[in-house]
């Protein structure tokens, strides 16, 4: 361990602001990419409902259209059926005038297959109307179901323009906050840091805890510790992080690494 009391007190100034300057860019950085995340998942999570909304509307339009073509298909069914009954009065009269017993058969025999054909189309179109009942109530179901949709869209999307604004102003403010912290940061660490911000963004930086790397609970050496207190630049061996050290560097230096 290094003794701070070998340390001139403008040293120790410098180690300090180097220090405060790591640990402002860590946490402006992890602000960034939180404030990023949600400004990227907002339009997502705008647009997953649109895309509910249109699948939706779909199935409504489907269920729209079966119970369209099933009323067609009863319509026509019924048709038949009147027609039939018309055909089926119409020979019953025939049968009544009728004066030969070959005749009066032959009538008898096409009456009973009229009536057979008429009943299997009253049968048809029992079953129309039933399917067509639960195909309505299923159509019923859908519409409602696109309302909700609908409304649930349209609040996603209301939050999301109200929110918007808020978190472009809070990136905004972070991105000039970080430029002036960044003039802070000592010259021989600037290029270090730079090629790790764009290699790794916000998780470029890591405190240490105790001799443990806060980005990946690796173990640093005691030299490269001391060299981190020295405000020297010094990566993590492990994961690559520009370290720095935390506000209590030493009280759990042997307690091995942070669970947080």
């Amino acid at each position: 361990m290094i003794s701070q009391r070998n340390s001139s007190p403008l040293m120790s100034s410098q180690i300090h602001v180097t220090t405060e300057t790591l640990r402002r860019l860590h946490c402006i950085h992890q602000q960034l990419r939180d404030l990023r995340e949600r400004m990227e998942r907002g339009p997502r999570v705008v647009q997953a409902h649109e895309a509910n909304v249109r699948r939706m509307e779909t199935l409504l339009a489907e269920a729209q259209a079966k119970v369209k073509e099933l009323k067609i298909k009863a319509d026509e069914k019924q048709l038949q059926l009147k027609t039939g009954e018309a055909n089926l009065e119409r020979r019953r009269q025939q049968l009544r005038e009728a004066k030969q017993n070959r005749e009066y058969q032959a009538l008898r025999d096409q009456i009973a297959a009229d009536q057979m054909a008429n009943s299997v189309l009253e049968d048809e179109i029992l079953e129309c109307l039933m399917k067509l009942d639960e195909l309505t109530a299923k159509a019923k179901e859908s519409a409602q179901a696109v309302a909700k949709a609908q409304e649930e869209a349209a609040k996603v999307r209301q939050q999301w323009e109200q929110e918007a604004p808020t978190l472009q102003a809070d990136a905004a403010r972070l991105e000039a906050e970080l430029q002036q912290v960044e003039a802070d940061l000592p010259a021989e660490f600037r290029e270090l840091y730079r090629r790790l911000i764009r290699a790794k963004g916000g998780d470029a930086l890591a405190p240490i805890h105790g001799e443990f790397c806060g980005g990946c609970n690796q173990h640093v050496p005691l030299n490269m510790v001391n060299a981190v207190m020295l405000s020297q630049p010094v990566c993590c061996k492990a994961c690559g992080r520009l370290l720095y050290m935390r506000d209590d560097p030493w009280p759990s230096a042997r307690s091995g690494p942070s669970t947080q």
